[in-house]
């Protein structure tokens, strides 16, 4: 696999070309606890993982101070395992979800709504047209700290697809943020992977989800 330092400049590079101040998650679930100590080590500060036991066995072997971000669908219950272990929850999709970080967290948790804005059946999410009443469900909820919305845009080639879910997703963001519902500052937008990160920067991100284009694979490497 190619050293990641050199990788992650360049993608930092195109972003910044884009707009300053856009996170690189670096996406470790296909990678060991060695390669994302290189991801730390070439700069790289938030770290995603998409199942806790992927999270756990890292955060247990890696000391380095990194942010850490849950990105998968996060089954209920698995909270209790994995709460006061992350930073940021990128997959906040439901009631039932919110009741049970709200009785396990120690702490207010940074997270993001997921919302399904391509409407499609395999996907997780609120629905865009439900998603600002689903904030605002969530007001009385202390360990829940609402800093922005999460979208995965359709497996597509076609860039006109894939930009127009983008834009959903930024229109959405600036409607809850104008509501200045202090439980929901709502200033951030986490979208984009690999295929789609500088797609998802030009509309507005300020999250973007980079694994194999960043870290690599380690099945694809053996």
């Amino acid at each position: 696999m190619k050293p990641i330092k050199p990788v992650y400049e360049e993608i930092t590079q195109e972003l910044n070309n884009v707009r300053p101040g856009i996170h690189v998650i670096a996406v470790t679930k296909q990678v060991g606890v060695e390669r994302t100590n290189e991801a730390i080590e070439a700069g790289i500060r938030h770290l995603g993982e998409n199942r806790p036991e992927g999270l756990l066995n890292k955060r247990q072997a890696i000391s380095s101070e990194a942010s850490w971000h849950f990105i998968g669908n996060l089954q209920t219950r698995k909270v209790k395992e994995v709460i006061d272990q992350i930073d940021y929850l990128h997959s906040l999709d439901r009631m039932s979800l919110a009741k049970e970080i709200q009785k396990r967290a120690t702490h207010p948790l940074k997270c993001f709504v997921q919302v399904n804005v391509s409407k499609e059946e395999s996907k997780s999410g609120v629905l865009a047209e439900e998603a600002v009443a689903f904030v605002k469900s969530l007001e009385a909820f202390d360990k829940i700290q609402v800093v922005g919305l999460m979208t995965m845009a359709p497996n597509t080639t076609d860039e006109t697809v894939i930009r127009n879910v983008f834009k959903g997703l930024k229109s959405l963001q600036l409607e809850v943020a104008a509501e200045g519902m202090s439980h929901a500052p709502c200033t951030e937008c986490s979208m984009g992977m690999s295929n789609d990160y500088k797609i998802a920067a030009e509309e507005g991100a300020t999250f973007v989800r980079i694994g194999t284009a960043l870290v690599g694979s380690e099945s694809e490497a053996m």
